[in-house]
């Protein structure tokens, strides 16, 4: 039966969240991943509270706890000189924003989704399942997919493509060009918290600016491991997320005489790294058709300087769950009223990430400045500019519940 029946295409970190939301709400939900099991991929992430918000009113708290941390501050360090520039407050995030800032790894957040998932009696996960073509028709959406070489099909009075910035659904739609790349490569590595040094041991997002590259570790696994990423200019563009990545090479990114010892003994540590190319869209997602959209990467993918591509995709399966639900009868309408809902808050997220790029690259006499003018402000004017992204709350919150806006100025 296709009624109160929804597909999505994708179980990462989108699909997965909206599969939960939607059958909070009632609805049946079927989740079409290719890969044959889930593993454990990726790089560690932080979730700020506009996402936190959304994974514990799923009741996801208590499974996420052993692998979560809450860092206290973010600790901005300049790469050149190895001193700190200023302190970006995190440890009141709950009292302030209603909902803690955590730091995880991608798969041990892929793990809880995916068992939350597996335990709700609404929701059938089936892996190994590739999606092949889709038609829209009067009574909704027929998928067609393949299991190995057996053919099935699937109907549902919605599709939603949460399959990545390689989306096949967005392919299908022939709604966006293709992301572009944006000469820069992203680097992660894991290391045990008994191989860092005592000052950077502490649960900190420690966040370096230097030359021609920025630095970010931060603890994952509850503190077992730190998670590291460094983020080069570079023209490897290869696609994909775990390219096996030279430590030599990673190294000549962070030169003796523009980087502190400090930061390049820390990134001498990791025998193994992998890699990936840096993608984004220019064009804000243009919405889907009929009883299809997208969600998270494959809407709108976004440079990481913002550390919010998960938590954009987050917002949009709550946003998506809370539409279908208000107009169940119409899904079509439903759709085109969560791409709406997201259109701008996200678009905005797109250009901040952007912006904080520049930021973050500028270099020489303009470095020294930023470093100068970080430092005047304090950490808590800092912390203020994100007031807009931390304080979200999804539809039905801000309707009803008022015991999380921030206090006032």
């Amino acid at each position: 039966m296709a009624a109160r029946h929804v597909i999505v295409a994708g179980a990462g970190i989108a699909g997965l969240t909206a599969a939960l939301a939607l059958s909070r709400v009632g609805l049946r939900v079927t989740v079409l991943e290719q890969a044959a099991r889930l593993e454990e991929a990726g790089a560690g992430i932080q979730l700020s509270p506009n996402a936190t918000r959304v994974l514990i009113d799923l009741g996801l708290r208590d499974l996420l706890a052993p692998a979560v941390t809450a860092p206290h501050a973010v600790r901005v360090m300049a790469g050149g000189s190895g001193r700190e520039i200023v302190r970006i407050p995190l440890a009141d995030a709950e009292r302030r924003y209603g909902a803690p800032y955590w730091t995880i790894h991608r798969g041990d957040l892929q793990a809880a989704l995916a068992a939350a998932a597996k335990t709700t009696i609404d929701i059938t996960l089936k892996l190994g399942t590739h999606l092949d073509d889709f038609v829209a028709h009067g009574n909704g959406v027929t998928v067609q997919a393949r299991v190995g070489r057996q053919m099935i099909d699937e109907r549902g009075v919605a599709l939603i493509g949460a399959d990545g910035i390689w989306s096949h659904v967005s392919a299908q739609l022939k709604r966006q060009n293709r992301p572009r790349f944006r000469h820069r490569t992203a680097w992660r590595a894991l290391i045990p918290a008994a191989a860092l040094p005592d000052e950077f041991r502490t649960p900190f997002v420690h966040l370096w600016l230097g030359q021609d590259a920025h630095l970010v570790h931060y603890p994952v696994k509850g503190g077992r491991l730190f998670n590291v990423v460094a983020i080069v200019n570079d023209e490897w563009h290869d696609e994909g997320w775990s390219a096996p990545g030279n430590p030599d090479e990673i190294l000549r990114h962070f030169a003796r005489f523009s980087w502190a010892d400090k930061a390049r003994d820390l990134i001498a540590l990791p025998e193994q790294w992998t890699k990936w190319a840096l993608y984004e869209r220019d064009a804000p997602f243009k919405g889907g058709v009929g009883p299809v959209t997208l969600i998270g990467d494959a809407a709108h993918p976004m440079l990481p300087f913002l550390a919010q591509g998960a938590g954009m995709a987050i917002e949009d399966a709550a946003v998506l769950a809370s539409m279908l639900a208000k107009y169940i009868d119409d899904p079509a309408d439903a759709l085109r009223a969560y791409e709406g809902a997201r259109r701008h808050r996200t678009a905005r997220a797109q250009n901040a990430s952007a912006k904080q790029a520049k930021i973050y690259g500028k270099t020489g006499p303009e470095a020294l400045i930023r470093n100068l003018v970080m430092k005047a402000m304090g950490g808590e004017k800092l912390r203020a500019r994100y007031d807009w992204l931390y304080s979200w709350q999804p539809p039905e919150l801000a309707a009803s519940n008022q015991r999380h806006q921030l206090p006032p100025d």
